[in-house]
């Protein structure tokens, strides 16, 4: 028996392995195993076996569709789903958005888009990030100027994940230029079919479509779409970046990706020995998995201490810094593992002995190169250097 966890937690992750058994999608699973880019559909379709469960809003109060499972039951969940290779739950809606209605939002608010998040009928992306304001996002430009009972937007976001499936968007507008940068936003809800937007593709540097830039240009949004008090958007974006920085840690699919890359290492050889027995090799790999393991007991302190006081604090800064460093680890050391095999592009024009990556790593070098960017986004690992020090140590 796992002595971090209850009787009754214990009972619940066998639950779950055999929802997941029964459920999952054989055809959904491969895709995740072998590193192939979901659809929106796939996607949809998970989500909608979830929620037929009452699982997809696992931390929602019940009132409001939700499993109201504790901090440690959701942990188990996406612990287990990642084991089982289910996709990740697509964030902005059930683990962003909701959780920002539900503690700020209008009852009408509430009644209205908690449904729809729910059922599918609305897909969200988060318009935060601009091309001057990343990491330092107070410094955001986006201008939503109250004329009547609407509110007038002007300006551009960027890095809009999934921003091409969704039909509505949450964004961080500056309403005011008094004070302080942080005192002048707000949260705004936008239907993304309103006249004057335009959404443009990014290619990634594996040439992937995941992320995109909005444009906006005199688009008329309802002031009844404001979140919480204008001007006091600040507030409401920090209490979601709490949450988003605590799914990044990813404990369950670091978990997973350790597991693929033991198995690669029992299968490749270098020199005639395989290199889960090369010194060198089996250090590094050693070194990963205590760091993993560390990351696991941490991650399970400040599970802990959210149950008992709600949304995770500042601390969650070193769930996103170690969890990516490790991700990113993982792949560095599964890319050196296939060597020339992890080409992205591999051809014999190019070298007639190359050997091609076994069929469940034809993606190392895609993935590789994909999570460079997880210790960027939800706010730079540097910028949690920043929190960690001036909100933990109080320096």
């Amino acid at each position: 028996m796992d002595l971090s966890y209850t009787a009754e937690e214990t009972a619940f992750r066998g639950e779950v392995r055999a929802f997941l058994k029964a459920r999952l999608p054989y055809e959904i699973a491969e895709k995740v195993r072998r590193h192939v880019e979901l659809s929106k559909a796939d996607m949809e379709r998970w989500h909608a076996i979830l929620n037929e469960n009452g699982w997809l809003a696992a931390s929602w109060p019940k009132a409001y569709g939700g499993a109201e499972w504790t901090a440690v039951q959701v942990h188990i969940f996406d612990e287990e789903a990642a084991m089982a290779y289910a996709p990740r739950i697509v964030p902005f809606g059930i683990h962003m958005l909701g959780p920002v209605l539900i503690k700020f939002g209008t009852e009408q608010q509430k009644a209205e888009i908690l449904p729809r998040i729910l059922s599918g009928a609305d897909w969200w992306c988060q318009g935060y990030s601009e091309p001057g304001a990343g990491s330092d996002l107070a410094s955001l430009k986006t201008r939503a100027v109250r004329e009547g009972d609407h509110y007038i937007v002007n300006g551009q976001k960027t890095w809009t994940t999934l921003g091409q499936h969704a039909n509505r968007i949450f964004c961080l507008v500056r309403t005011s230029t008094d004070g302080k940068p942080q005192q002048g936003i707000s949260f705004l809800l936008v239907d993304l079919d309103t006249p004057g937007i335009e959404m443009r593709p990014i290619r990634l540097i594996e040439g992937g479509h995941e992320v995109n830039e909005v444009f906006f240009t005199d688009v008329q949004v309802p002031c009844s779409n404001l979140v919480g008090e204008e001007n006091q958007g600040w507030t409401i974006a920090k209490y979601l970046l709490t949450h988003e920085r605590t799914n990044i840690a990813g404990v369950g699919h670091s978990n997973q990706a350790l597991e693929q890359l033991k198995a690669l290492a029992k299968t490749q050889r270098r020199n005639g020995q395989r290199l889960i027995d090369n010194p060198l090799f089996a250090a590094r790999l050693a070194q990963i998995e205590i760091d993993l393991e560390a990351m696991k007991i941490t991650n399970l302190r400040m599970l802990a201490d959210a149950q008992k006081n709600g949304a995770p604090g500042p601390e969650s800064s070193i769930l996103k810094i170690k969890g990516t460093v490790i991700r990113q680890a993982i792949n560095d050391l599964a890319r050196r593992a296939l060597g020339p095999a992890a080409a992205p592009f591999p051809s014999e024009d190019l070298d007639p002995n190359l050997t091609i990556a076994p069929r469940d790593h034809t993606n190392t070098a895609a993935d590789y190169f994909n999570n460079r960017k997880i210790s960027i986004y939800g706010g730079s690992n540097e910028i949690q250097k920043n929190i960690l020090s001036k909100t933990v140590l109080e320096l």
